[in-house]
């Protein structure tokens, strides 16, 4: 044997063999939680053919090597999600699907419970944006997918290292006032009230408060 493994024949060879069959069979579990997964739901039917990749849904983490995100994703569900994430055997990919599951989307502005993308709860290895996306989307996403276990090797599967990981299962979330008052009416604003609650900074809301101060009463 050589000591660069990767003119190593027999090794090249065997990451050739290895490789094709995992991107041959690669069984998902689908975490669909919105509008997402009614996408993912129509690709299962016969006119997409989508066992072609020899794509088999699973029922069990721990028969599953990609996970598809389809959905926001709350902060009650986090602990779940990551809890999924970890029973499953490795090598395991992630796809995020959506731009509720990659941002937050059109929660990410005043949802006070919506994560801001599942990369801060698992790391993800490829994102489809879209609102939703099509069938033919999702395809795209599997091939690409497909490809990047093509090049992968043996030898270094060891010494790869996830660049991001997350930090804790458990959110802490500070106590704020609640903002559900019923009084809308007289308010005059929720920006104030928003802020606090979102616990991030929101530009949106920043812009939005400056134009009210700044009209004249």
């Amino acid at each position: 044997m050589t000591q660069d493994l990767s003119e190593n024949v027999i090794l090249t060879s065997l990451d050739d063999l290895h490789n094709w069959a995992r991107l041959s069979s690669l069984w998902p579990l689908l975490y669909g939680t919105a509008c997402c997964f009614i996408e993912f739901a129509a690709l299962l039917g016969s006119r997409f053919d989508f066992d072609r990749f020899g794509l088999v849904p699973r029922s069990s983490p721990r028969q599953a090597d990609l996970l598809i995100v389809a959905g926001t994703v709350t902060m009650k569900m986090a602990p779940a999600l990551v809890r999924l994430y970890e029973q499953m055997p490795e090598p395991k990919y992630v796809i995020a699907m959506g731009a509720c599951t990659i941002t937050g989307g059109m929660f990410s502005a005043d949802s006070t419970t919506a994560v801001r993308g599942v990369d801060k709860l698992i790391p993800v290895d490829l994102y489809m944006p879209g609102c939703p996306p099509r069938p033919e989307a999702i395809f795209d996403a599997v091939i690409k997918l497909r490809k990047k276990v093509a090049n992968e090797s043996v030898a270094d599967r060891r010494q790869l290292k996830q660049t991001h990981r997350y930090c804790t299962v458990a959110h802490a979330m500070t106590p704020v006032e609640p903002i559900v008052t019923g009084a809308y009416l007289r308010a005059e604003t929720q920006v104030a009230a928003l802020k606090p609650g979102a616990g991030l900074p929101m530009p949106a809301l920043e812009t939005a408060d400056a134009v009210q101060t700044s009209e004249p009463s």
